[in-house]
């Protein structure tokens, strides 16, 4: 086992700079149980000073607590210089680069963000900081609307209650879009020279400003327009959840300013609170999160819940449904997805207008034949929004994981207020007609066919256990999978005109199904995402159909993968 001695140095020069009490406390009592001789403490020591939390596409995630591989006050300010830095070396001649910073509810969030405006001004980068905790998406819009070279969200979204994260944004030619490669190398690389060659107790702090509430005005009357003409329609009777997170403020302005009623809230998880305490894991996805909104949903014969997690980028939706325990049930992300694509399609040939429908290669084919039925442009993209926000001419963009953009001329993210505005709208013009988001669903099916989808994760203990799999998935490539013959193989891995490389396989079966196999991004899993459509016969026929090829390639490749 490495021991503490080796990180002796490391931990006494980490005191010293770190500026929370609370983190340096924590710290010396490690220190001194692995002098001691505690193996736990030696263990844990290591593992935080061993490697630094890593900065990549998604920011910085990761748990609170002291040491270069944890989220706390050394990290966060080290991320601020480095990220000023880059700002400064690739600002336009003459022209003072500027950030905008947000923050949610979590554990030191607007600690994190004081800290990054105090010390990318000090470098000599103008700071504005948003007023008070506010959603992902304002922030988000607030670098277009401010036309900042940057933005910085301090959140960690849906994770645990210990976690928080910083999420970067740039302005300019990137046009209000989460980070890609190759600007998150540089910036790691500032961020590491930083962390290698200055103490953060030493840097300059500069004063900030606060950005004013005008900003945060627009985005509620842009989102409102969403909306369109329907609010007036008929008002849907739902139920609201913020998930303890930042969502409702704004969402409730919003949707008073489209003229939408009041919803039924859930007073339990309406006002932020860190710790989280209804939930385990505060992601409307997971199980038990929504049981709360079920229960008032049923208590008040509510017709939709809708629910954002904790910085209300992301929308769940769950409708009546009496076949399940819960008296309602969640629509899936690509349920959703398709959902609002059709709406954006139907505007544009309303309109004669074009644009493009994008969605991440994992997502559900239902969105591609929404966009050939309207004779629109369709793109598939790499998983995570960074890559569908940034598709030309984009009119609508989603991912499977809750995450959809409907009105990407306003912002450049997903967001789960402007989704959940689109939503209600849909519901209101259907509730005019007599009819129910449960009737839509089934239009669909026969529209455009019966899509249907399934996850298998294989969470493993070996990382190496991954690679492992995907080889033998690329060497010995399947001629068949669950008695559907597979026409064709994509490996991603050495990409193509269509998508940088990415470790990706996705094949085709002759029946037209689809299945997509990758390691998660985030956790030791190996994922696997099948998708089905049945097009002929009835929708009962339709729906049976897609669920009896659905179960059959589910088998299959839980054979392949020895599950």
């Amino acid at each position: 086992m490495t021991t503490v001695n080796e990180y002796h140095s490391e931990v006494l020069a980490w005191i010293e700079q770190d500026p929370d009490l609370e983190t340096v406390a924590e710290l010396k009592a490690l220190l001194k149980a692995s002098e001691a001789g505690d193996e736990q403490a030696q263990a844990e020591i290591s593992d935080r000073f061993s490697t630094r939390l890593s900065f990549g596409t998604a920011g910085l995630r990761g748990a609170i607590a002291a040491g270069p591989n944890r989220m706390n006050r050394v990290v966060v300010i080290q991320a601020a210089a480095g990220l000023a830095r880059y700002l400064l070396a690739n600002a336009h001649e003459g022209k003072t680069p500027s950030v905008v910073i947000g923050f949610d509810g979590r554990k030191n969030s607007e600690v994190f963000a004081r800290d990054t405006a105090e010390i990318m001004s000090g470098f000599g980068v103008e700071a504005m900081l948003l007023p008070r905790m506010l959603p992902t998406p304002v922030l988000a819009f607030s670098v277009r609307e401010l036309n900042a070279s940057a933005g910085v969200m301090v959140t960690a979204s849906h994770n645990p209650a210990a976690d928080n994260g910083y999420k970067v944004y740039l302005g300019g030619d990137d046009n209000g879009s989460q980070i890609v490669s190759p600007a998150d190398v540089h910036i790691a690389e500032q961020i590491d020279m930083v962390a290698a060659q200055m103490n953060v107790g030493e840097l300059a702090r500069g004063p900030f400003s606060t950005i004013p509430e005008s900003v945060i005005d627009n985005y509620i009357s842009q989102t409102a327009l969403v909306a369109g003409t329907y609010a007036s329609s008929a008002q849907p009777h739902f139920v609201y959840t913020a998930m303890h997170g930042v969502g409702y403020e704004t969402f409730a302005a919003v949707i008073s300013r489209a003229g939408f009623g009041t919803p039924e809230v859930v007073a339990e998880q309406n006002v932020p609170d860190a710790t989280f305490p209804t939930v385990e894991f505060p992601n409307p996805e997971e199980p038990g999160a929504l049981d709360l909104a079920y229960v008032l949903a049923r208590k008040t014969n509510a017709e939709l819940i809708v629910a954002n997690d904790p910085d209300a980028d992301r929308l769940a939706v769950a409708i009546p449904d009496e076949s399940t325990a819960e008296g309602y049930r969640r629509l899936t992300g690509n349920e959703l997805g398709a959902l609002l694509g059709w709406r954006t399609a139907r505007e544009l040939g309303l309109t004669n207008k074009t644009g493009t429908l994008a969605c991440s290669i994992v997502s559900s084919p239902a969105l591609s034949a929404v966009a050939e039925h309207y004779g629109l442009d369709f793109r598939w993209t790499l998983t995570g929004f960074k890559w569908v926000s940034r598709v030309e001419n984009l009119a609508f963009g989603y991912e499977e994981a809750l995450g959809y953009l409907v009105n990407p001329g306003t912002i450049r993210d997903k967001d789960g207020i402007s989704a959940a505005v689109a939503l209600l709208s849909i519901v209101s013009e259907l509730k005019s007609q007599g009819s129910t988001l449960s009737d839509h669903l089934d239009e669909f099916s026969m529209t455009f066919g019966h899509f249907a989808s399934e996850q298998i994760s294989l969470r493993v203990s070996d990382l190496s256990e991954i690679p492992r799999l995907m080889t033998s998935l690329r060497s010995s490539q399947p001629a068949g999978i669950g008695g559907i013959a597979v026409a064709t193989v994509d490996d991603l891995l050495a990409g193509n005109s269509d998508f940088p490389p990415s470790d990706v396989l996705r094949f085709w079966l002759e029946d037209g199904s689809r299945i997509m196999v990758r390691p998660s991004g985030t956790e030791p899993k190996l994922k696997v995402y099948i998708d089905v459509v049945s097009r002929e016969g009835e929708l009962a026929q339709r729906r049976n159909d897609a669920a009896q090829r659905l179960s059959a390639l589910a088998f299959g490749m839980k054979e392949l993968l020895g599950l």
